[in-house]
């Protein structure tokens, strides 16, 4: 029976590891930054070129359906041929098109170059799961996502913030090629950091008799052979659903809140912006708490990887109701909607584990990728559109209380895939990873 003990991985010295943990942190951080700019800029943007709430969302929304559009094919790549190299050529592109963003001159031009900041982010996260999975052993996975993934809400935070700064004083044009510079330069290091090298994707054959001291034969896996791997997942397909009923929350939430704040509370610009980022740095806490107990908890419960999910979600729905509908206006609401920011990304670094767990080593960049397809197809790129239109329907309060729901689903099929997860786990492929020389 396989567990979560894997053959001896690669080693690297702790201070090329952590040097390497350090750099994907940062480019996590920045892909946030310059991917979330633009939802504190939509002020600037409606009062210069008349657009709606529906319009605004779209600029959101663009770049993950470009991140669906170019995530598999990328992650072939990652998988295939180089995790460092794809990281550093993607993170140019999508440095680049942000800013090309300050250069644009109407609503159509903007929406092009945000797509094109899609384009290079999508072999981002496939690529630096699949490192990190490399990097540290599979006990301590959870964790490390966690602290990787608090890059997420610093960045989203930083890009609030940053952005209504940089408009005020400089113009909103200037706060794109802004934060486009720092991507440039931790794109051109990664080029030079050392990897493993490309795991061959081969599975052993089930023989009825192996005579002791013979090892079981190995053969290459066929395209269908990698097909059943995925369909015949439960507890990963399910985490992919409750990954993208989490993300349309949490997309829908940091697009719109800085609305929420200036229009329900009469809050300032720059107010609601720091508002909304006070609630989106609680994952700074969510995230490695998420991981730690998943960690601690699976010694003694090995489906913990996706109950502690399924409990972030449940709080997470629960708090967010509250905090937008029993306390509206009240004093108790902000802190209600700090507890629910530390929820709402306590799910994501074990569930993300989970989808490196339960496949083969070859496929792990292709697995995260799946992942990234079913959150932004389902979740993110969905999020501000259908909430920028419920907006625009029925009031901005309204539409975030309708979009706390899409956690209660979460937290369901969490659930059910937790009851798979052991099963999926002893059929793993385990594999030697060797570094690159």
């Amino acid at each position: 029976m396989n567990t979560l003990a894997a053959p001896k991985e690669y080693k690297l010295s702790k201070f090329s590891t952590y040097y390497i943990f350090t750099l994907l942190f940062l480019l996590y951080f920045f892909d946030y930054v310059d991917r979330m700019i633009v939802t504190s800029l939509f002020p600037y943007i409606q009062k210069e070129w008349g657009l709606t709430d529906t319009q605004s969302g779209l600029l959101v929304s663009v770049v993950y359906w470009s991140i669906v559009a170019f995530v598999f094919p990328v992650s072939i790549l990652v998988d295939r041929w180089s995790r460092k190299k794809t990281i550093a050529i993607m993170a140019l592109i999508w440095s680049l098109a942000t800013a090309l963003c300050a250069f644009t001159k109407s609503f159509p031009q903007l929406l092009m170059a945000r797509s094109g900041i899609g384009i290079g982010e999508a072999g981002y996260a496939p690529a630096g799961t699949a490192m990190l999975s490399g990097l540290f052993p599979p006990e301590k996975r959870s964790r490390m996502m966690g602290l990787w993934n608090m890059s997420i809400p610093l960045g989203m935070a930083a890009g609030i913030v940053a952005g209504g700064f940089i408009a005020t004083h400089w113009g909103w044009k200037n706060a794109f090629g802004i934060v486009a510079l720092p991507g440039l330069l931790i794109a051109i290091l990664f080029f030079f950091v050392k990897d493993y090298k490309t795991v061959e994707l081969e599975q052993t054959v089930k023989q009825e008799a192996t005579e002791p001291g013979i090892s079981q034969a190995k053969k290459k896996m066929t395209k269908m052979d990698i097909v059943r791997a995925f369909s015949r997942t439960p507890s990963l397909l399910l985490t992919y659903l409750g990954f993208a009923g989490m993300m349309f929350l949490a997309i829908s939430l940091s697009s719109f809140l800085p609305t929420y704040f200036q229009r329900v509370h009469g809050a300032p610009s720059q107010q609601a912006n720091l508002l909304t980022s006070g609630i989106m740095l609680m994952a700074i806490i969510g995230s490695p708490l998420g991981g730690w107990i998943a960690d601690r908890w699976m010694r003694k419960r090995i489906q913990a990887r996706l109950l502690v999910p399924a409990i972030s979600a449940l709080l997470t729905a629960v708090l967010y109701l509250c905090g937008l509908h029993l306390f509206s206006g009240a004093a108790v609401e902000y802190p209600i909607l700090i507890l629910a920011g530390i929820a709402s990304m306590a799910f994501a670094s074990s569930a993300i584990a989970v989808t490196q767990d339960v496949v083969h080593p070859g496929l792990r960049a292709i697995s995260y990728a799946l992942c990234v397809i079913a959150q932004n197809l389902l979740g993110s790129s969905l999020g501000p559109i259908v909430t920028g239109a419920l907006s625009d329907a029925y009031g901005i309060a309204t539409a975030l209380k309708l979009a706390a729901f899409a956690a209660l689903v979460s937290c369901v099929l969490f659930y059910l895939g937790s009851k798979f997860y052991k099963r999926d786990l002893d059929k793993v492929e385990r594999v030697t990873l060797t570094a690159e020389k």
